[in-house]
């Protein structure tokens, strides 16, 4: 029985053994499936600085090799050629072109790789990945054709320029706002930008800049002439009565907040930023031509109660409470007065309780100057309608914030509040906005 009981042992352990090996000679035969490889990007432009990464994954056998070349023309290179060590599941690679190793212009990257198994007779499964690219290391070049651009703080300003390539960025920087150039009829760019309220002539220093696809970036200076502006400080009481009376409206917006006062703060603030980022976004939604036609129409027959740029203190019970600043001009004349269009163009707001500004229309007269009508009692326009010179859109009114009947008259620039005063003036327009255009 002993000798029986040796013998069995090693048989066993011998079958186990074997199948253990027929096993995994059978997983290493039964995967056929290639490795995986991605490229990223894929194509598109690239300069010297864009990185493109290939990965490959293997998981059942093993990586056992790769190889990356690159082609242009006849030309090729071997960026990367390697054995991996057994089991190698992962691998990856950066490549970044260098310079004087191939022309501006395509090329392609073709990525190779083989796994491990002994699919195929032992020579493993292979698959190849490609790419495809242009090198493009030469930034666009801009030529500025305006040659006057005075500014007011709060006010516009008009640049023309040509670009010698199609950017998909380009327009006139001011510090970290962003004014979009638009191509007109011929060729050149436009871009209406702002000194804006809140930068004085120290800090004014507006800059053109274009980006092509390739991500390369030039920038152009021009000549200016800028003056600071001093607003007027004014003090707002915030009394019960009006807090009883607006702030319920705005309970739907800040849920976790009871008090008045503290809601009051929270509108005034935060959701003032809100409305303010909002704008930014609609005045992206413009006509790359103006559709304006001589000066800005006012609401007629209108007392001035708020000017534009107004530093305002809010007090409640005689303390302090806020402070922010008033970014357009309150007009009042009688209850429910009938508004015209300040000038031709294409609504492109028209919303019912928009924040703090109520019930609101905006009209888009081209490369981002759009005017602003709030509190309206009564919208006349639909968004998309083109409207005239003078068309009634709406009726003064005293939603959103308005402490009574009348209407906060805007005029925007990409967004950003600028002084109304400005496009009433058809001298001021001529002078440095139409007069810059060139005429049929």
């Amino acid at each position: 029985m002993a000798k029986s009981k040796g013998r069995i042992i090693p048989f066993i352990l011998t079958i186990i053994i074997l199948g253990l090996i027929g096993a995994g000679a059978y997983l290493l035969y039964k995967d056929t499936a290639a490795p995986t490889i991605t490229i990223n990007p894929d194509k598109g432009f690239i300069t010297y600085s864009t990185p493109i990464n290939i990965t490959v994954n293997d998981t059942p056998s093993g990586i056992k090799a790769i190889k990356v070349v690159l082609t242009q023309g006849k030309k090729q290179i071997v960026l990367a050629e390697k054995n991996l060590p057994k089991g190698t599941a992962d691998y990856s690679q950066e490549i970044l072109i260098k310079k004087k190793q191939i022309k501006q212009g395509n090329f392609e990257i073709a990525a190779w790789a083989v796994d491990g198994s002994y699919a195929g007779f032992g020579s493993g499964n292979a698959v190849i990945a490609r790419g495809n690219y242009t090198l493009d290391t030469v930034a666009p070049k801009i030529t500025v054709q305006s040659s006057t651009h005075n500014l007011t703080q709060g006010g516009c300003g008009l640049a023309l320029y040509t670009v010698d390539a199609d950017p998909v960025k380009t327009g006139v920087m001011v510090g970290e706002d962003f004014f979009p150039g638009y191509k007109q009829p011929n060729g050149e760019y436009a871009a209406l930008f702002a000194m804006p309220f809140y930068v004085g002539s120290k800090d004014f220093s507006p800059t053109i800049i274009a980006q092509d696809e390739a991500k390369n970036n030039k920038t152009a200076t021009f000549w200016f002439h800028a003056n600071s502006k001093n607003y007027r400080h004014d003090n707002i009481n915030i009394s019960d009565r009006f807090l009883n009376s607006k702030m319920p409206q705005f309970e739907g917006e800040f849920p976790d907040t009871t008090d008045p006062v503290e809601l009051f703060l929270r509108v005034n603030r935060e959701l003032r930023k809100t409305n303010r980022a909002e704008l930014r976004k609609i005045g992206l939604d413009t006509s790359p031509t103006f559709l304006f036609e001589g000066k800005f129409r006012r609401l007629p027959n209108a007392a001035s109660r708020a000017g534009f740029g107004d530093q305002r203190t809010y007090k409640h019970n005689g303390k302090k409470i806020d402070n922010q600043t008033h970014l357009g001009i309150d007009l009042a004349s009688t209850r429910h007065a009938p508004i015209p269009a300040a000038n031709k163009g294409r609504v492109v707001l028209a919303e019912q309780d928009f924040g703090i500004y109520g019930n609101a229309v905006i009209i888009d007269h081209g490369l981002g100057l759009q005017s602003l009508y709030s509190h309206l009692s009564q919208i006349d326009v639909e968004v998309g309608a083109m409207v005239e010179r003078g068309q009634v859109i709406g009726k003064t009114g005293a939603t959103g914030m308005a402490g009574g009947d009348h209407l906060h008259y805007g005029v925007l620039c990409s967004g950003i509040p600028v002084n109304p005063f400005e496009w009433w003036d058809g001298t001021w327009i001529k002078n440095n906005i139409t007069s810059k255009l060139p005429t049929d």
